[in-house]
C-alpha cells in the first residue's frame, strides 16, 4: 500500500494521455492507478507499460471509467469536450478530483460541469503551465492599464493535428484581455477575417490562429497603437509542462472543499 494519491488518465493513446502517463509514473508524489480508453481500442486490455512500448507496469489498460476512477484520488483529463462532460458525472459519483486540459469546450459545455463541481473539485485550465498563467495575469494588467486607442490581437500558433482554434489559451488570454477592459469577450471578440471585411472596429479583440507542422505551443499577445507595439509573448517548446501542471492541480485538490477552480488557484496568482 501507499499514501500517494492514485492518479487515473484518460485518453490513453494520445499524445497528451502517453506524456501524463510518464510523468505520474516519474513522479514521487503520486501513483498511477488507472488508465482510461474509448471501448473498442486495440489497448484496452493490455498492460499500459507495453502498450506503449515499455516494460510492463501493472496497469491495465480499461474501458470503465467509473471502477477506474473509483480506485483513485484524481483524474486527469485531456480529451474532448463530450467525453469530459461524461467523465465529470463519473468523476464527481467516484469523489475525486478532475483535472480538465480539454479545450474547445463551448460556454454551455462548461456551464454543464456545474452539477459535477457542486459534488468534488474540478480544476479546469485551458493551459496548465506556470508561464502561460503569469502571462494570463500580466495580459489582464496591461488590458486594464491601456485605453482603447491600442488594438488588441491575440495570435496563437500549434502543430497540424490541433482540431479547435482559437485554442483554449488563446480565449483564456482574450478573456483576461476583456476583463482588464471591463467588457465581455463575447461582444468585441473577432474571430474571423476573409475578403473585403472592413476597418478593424476599435476596442475589439482579435484572435488569429496558425497551424502548421509540431509546434507544441506559442502565444503572443499584441497590444499595438499609433507608434508603438506592446507584445507579451510565451512558447512552449515541450508539452511535459502542461503535464507537470496538471499533476500539480490534481494533488493540490486533494482536500479542497468541492468547486470550479482554475490554475490561477492551483498557482496562488
Amino acid at each position: 500500500m501507499t499514501d500517494k494519491p492514485g492518479i487515473v488518465i484518460t485518453g490513453a493513446s494520445g499524445r497528451m494521455g502517453q506524456m501524463l502517463i510518464k510523468t505520474v509514473l516519474d513522479s514521487d508524489t503520486a501513483r498511477l492507478a488507472g488508465v482510461v480508453e474509448r471501448t473498442g481500442h486495440d489497448w484496452v486490455g493490455q498492460d499500459i507499460g507495453i502498450a506503449m512500448g515499455g516494460p510492463a507496469q501493472g496497469v491495465i489498460v480499461t474501458d470503465d471509467a467509473l471502477a477506474a476512477f473509483s480506485t483513485a484520488q484524481a483524474v486527469i483529463d485531456f480529451t474532448a469536450p463530450e467525453a469530459t462532460l461524461a467523465f465529470s458525472k463519473l468523476a464527481a459519483e467516484a469523489g475525486c478530483v478532475h483535472v480538465i486540459g480539454t479545450t474547445g469546450m463551448s460556454e454551455t459545455q462548461i456551464a454543464d460541469l456545474d452539477p459535477a463541481a457542486s459534488q468534488t473539485v474540478i480544476v479546469r485550465a485551458g493551459n496548465m503551465s506556470l508561464g502561460v498563467n503569469l502571462l494570463v495575469q500580466l495580459t489582464r494588467k496591461v488590458a486594464a492599464a491601456l485605453d482603447e486607442d491600442f488594438d488588441i490581437e491575440v495570435i496563437e500558433a500549434h502543430h497540424h493535428h490541433k482540431v479547435d482554434a482559437p485554442s483554449g489559451t488563446a480565449l483564456m488570454l482574450g478573456e483576461a484581455a476583456a476583463e482588464g477592459r471591463g467588457v465581455s469577450l463575447s461582444e468585441v471578440s473577432d474571430r474571423g477575417r476573409d475578403g473585403i471585411t472592413g476597418a478593424r472596429k476599435k476596442g475589439d479583440i482579435g484572435f488569429t490562429a496558425i497551424r502548421g507542422g509540431d509546434i507544441v505551443g506559442e502565444h503572443d499577445v499584441l497590444f499595438a497603437a499609433k507608434g508603438e507595439r506592446i507584445v507579451l509573448r510565451h512558447m512552449a517548446t515541450d508539452r511535459a509542462i502542461f503535464a507537470r501542471g496538471a499533476l500539480k492541480a490534481a494533488l493540490w485538490g486533494q482536500g479542497k472543499p468541492p468547486g470550479a477552480y482554475d490554475m490561477i488557484d492551483v498557482l496562488g496568482l
